[in-house]
């Protein structure tokens, strides 16, 4: 039996998709009359304290989001193998957003949009593509699809990962050991990290200092799509007024909603949006999850499966 516990999305049009693709294999949602016991599969976003009460049966947990790091704080999480969702569409729309962001600001968006705004006519001519450096926090399956879109765009790639990474046209940087030469040669820095203990607060005034000056107006640029919980906002704002960064382009936040009273929302070289960056998608989550949970009832072992230890 799969259970659904979702909080958050449409839980209703999940079972609806489960239901049809898993027939006759029994498909619940929480509120329905069913033995717990009997679970093997719960299908999990924002789990209730409770969520995991009574599956003695449990073999299974599938995460619908491609982090996990708030699963893992779970306080009844059991120890069951995690699934997490890797999927084509989920890539693109974060590749999408990734690109977007990314010439937004090599092309000094931020000067020519004050520049209409004061109805001022300056020719500046931003670099070549092949003279910008893009640095990519993050090389799992979102941060190698987001280099494999840059990639014919001309920049120069650069990538930092806790463990090394060979990937054609992308100069890689691992380790702590390594962190601080990766900066000095990023002009955009792009976080696509997993959440974790020693990545929490990794874009703070420290690092900031360390990126690469002298290529963009302004200052480098950040673009932050990954976890809230990467960045510290009271360092962005300061980077942001005093010139350590000349712009930055933020999907996530330490608290969401992002609250009315935070000084981000006025800063002009801040852009924002809603924690949209990237969507599960219901049609392609159904067909990735179902897919797993038939191979796993042949005997076939589990895919995509979370290491606790890194947490990711």
């Amino acid at each position: 039996m799969l259970l659904l516990h979702l909080s958050d999305v449409d839980e209703a049009g999940w079972a609806k998709r489960f239901s049809e693709a898993l027939a006759p294999y029994p498909v619940v949602r929480r509120g329905d009359d069913f033995d717990p016991a009997e679970v093997r599969y719960i299908f999990v976003w924002k789990p209730k304290p409770d969520a995991f009460e009574g599956l003695t049966g449990l073999e299974a947990i599938l995460s619908l989001g491609a982090g996990v790091d708030a699963l893992l704080k779970h306080p009844n999480l059991p120890e069951r193998p995690i699934v997490r969702f890797v999927d084509e569409d989920l890539s693109q729309r974060m590749s999408d957003y990734v690109v977007a962001h990314v010439t937004m600001h090599h092309r000094g968006y931020t000067k020519f949009r004050a520049d209409q705004h004061a109805r001022r006519w300056d020719q500046y001519y931003p670099p070549a593509a092949s003279e910008t450096s893009v640095g990519i926090m993050g090389m799992g399956v979102l941060g190698q699809d987001a280099a494999a879109r840059l990639k014919p765009l001309g920049f120069a790639l650069r990538s930092w990962s806790r463990t090394p990474k060979i990937i054609e046209g992308v100069e890689g940087f691992a380790g702590t050991e390594q962190f601080d030469e990766f900066l000095a040669g990023t002009d955009i820095l792009v976080n696509l990290l997993p959440l974790t203990p020693e990545t929490t607060g990794i874009l703070n005034t420290d690092t900031f200092g360390k990126l690469r000056r002298g290529k963009l107006l302004g200052g480098p640029a950040i673009v932050n799509a990954a976890r809230g919980g990467h960045q510290r906002e009271a360092d962005i704002v300061k980077a942001l007024q005093d010139g350590t960064l000349g712009a930055a382009s933020l999907d996530v936040f330490e608290v969401e909603p992002l609250p009315q009273d935070s000084p981000l929302w006025d800063v002009p070289n801040c852009y924002i949006t809603p924690h949209v960056a990237a969507i599960s998608n219901e049609a392609s989550g159904v067909r990735y999850f179902s897919s797993i949970i038939g191979d796993h009832r042949e005997g076939k072992p589990l895919i995509n499966v979370v290491d606790r230890s890194r947490g990711y």
